[in-house]
């Protein structure tokens, strides 16, 4: 249980994707007529416009590959490339595999030169992949501060993970402890939330911790900022009784102290 439980909240590291675009649809392509004409196809009880290739917008080829140039240079940390792919008219929020954005590339592989370059450039912080993550969430499940700064001013905290969590649920259960801090003293997060496996951040800093230093010290910032040590989980235990039940002697204590039962 606990082994699924900890694959369902992302304690696996984010493995950065492959650059590039989307496939391209394997619908098969229109019969080619004149220059300009439109032909249909069928879709269902309707028909749907589709362009020839003659009438593709001249423009289209080179922005699709300046937006594969944008992602590539995304995903190697590449600033002079990013700018580069901006210059030449690429999309700030091209979509490539698994529908990430730079943006999420970037911050999957903590490039914080490239994610200035694309806030600035106008990315969707909240913009989620196909994962349903946005730069926003996956900086906090990764510890990612510097982008976590980066992205808060346009965040919307009320987006919620693929665990219907937070970003603050992830960074807690990972131990980011200035991920945990900034969250807390920066933003609206709502520190108890409760996300679908029925856990609060109080609960994951727990249950998915060694109860070590860096969970203690999480335990404190939660309870400092309002976190209910006396919210029940699934099976109706406090973060109390889950502390005690792991034998977190520090993390019980603080847990009393703040009114635990």
């Amino acid at each position: 249980m606990l082994a699924l439980v900890c694959s369902g909240c992302g304690l696996l590291r984010y493995e950065p994707p492959r650059a590039g675009l989307e496939p391209r649809s394997s619908a098969t392509p229109p019969v080619p007529t004149a220059p300009g004409t439109p032909t249909t196809r069928a879709t269902g009880s309707t028909t749907a416009s589709t362009a020839t290739p003659e009438a593709i917008s001249p423009g289209r080829a080179p922005a699709l590959e300046a937006n594969a140039r944008l992602l590539e240079a995304a995903a190697r940390g590449d600033a002079a490339g990013v700018r580069r792919a901006l210059g030449d008219g690429a999309d700030v929020d091209a979509r490539g595999a698994g529908r990430r954005t730079p943006l999420l590339i970037a911050t999957g592989g903590h490039h914080t030169e490239v994610a200035r370059l694309l806030i600035e450039a106008g990315a969707d912080v909240n913009a989620q992949d196909d994962r349903r993550d946005s730069a926003f969430l996956l900086a906090g499940a990764e510890g990612a501060v510097a982008i976590l700064r980066l992205a808060a001013p346009s965040a919307d905290v009320t987006i919620l993970n693929r665990f219907g969590g937070t970003a603050l649920i992830p960074a807690a259960e990972r131990g980011h402890v200035e991920a945990v801090r900034f969250l807390l003293e920066a933003t609206r997060v709502d520190v108890n939330h409760v996300n679908n496996l029925g856990w609060t951040a109080l609960h994951e800093a727990i249950v998915l911790s060694d109860g070590g230093p860096r969970h203690q010290e999480i335990v404190r910032l939660l309870l400092t900022h309002g976190a209910d040590p006396n919210i029940t989980d699934r099976d109706g235990v406090t973060a109390l009784g889950l502390a005690r039940a792991r034998g977190y002697a520090v993390i019980a204590r603080d847990l009393e102290g703040a009114g635990g039962r």
